[in-house]
């Protein structure tokens, strides 16, 4: 199941496909912690681009998964959200924001991951709302790509996780 609503074929290049293995990366959490995607093999996993933290849409749409975390955690998945930010201001986002999930910095060099992922705009230096769900043998199952103004439907997030299976 693949969505694009971005628009922009330019910026959508080197989206990686349904069926594809996901592109492996690691990143700081909000802690400084590294976290590696290959490392959640044998989980589910969500991975959510977002622009900017504390930004109105983002903070919207990570409140919604924060406030529905029991629907990726009954699917054994994990969330990350990742942004072009730095580790400091994923740490200030998750703490005001209550966010339990890891908050990963794509800060340098800048959205390299977001880049890897096809999600990257250069023309604005952030990533667009790209969500990966991942199996637990590290495939690509699910993709939405939504332009900067346009919020993810959780909806969807939850038929995608119910494929899987747990």
């Amino acid at each position: 199941m693949t969505h694009s609503r971005a628009g922009r074929a330019d910026v959508l290049q080197g989206v990686p496909a349904v069926g594809e293995e996901a592109p492996d990366f690691e990143l700081v959490n909000q802690y400084g912690e590294p976290v590696r995607l290959s490392t959640l093999r044998g989980r589910n996993v969500a991975v959510v681009f977002y622009p900017f933290a504390f930004s109105g849409i983002c903070t919207g749409e990570l409140c919604e998964i924060r406030d529905n975390l029991a629907v990726f955690e009954d699917a054994n998945a994990t969330v990350l959200g990742v942004s072009v930010d730095s580790k400091f201001a994923q740490r200030a986002y998750a703490e005001k924001e209550g966010y339990s999930f890891d908050l990963l910095a794509d800060f340098w060099p800048h959205g390299e991951v977001a880049r890897t992922y096809g999600v990257f705009d250069d023309a604005t230096g952030m990533a667009l709302r790209g969500t990966f769900i991942i199996d637990a043998a590290g495939i690509i199952r699910y993709v939405v790509v939504n332009p900067r103004g346009q919020a993810r439907d959780l909806a969807e997030y939850r038929a995608a996780l119910a494929g899987l299976g747990a």
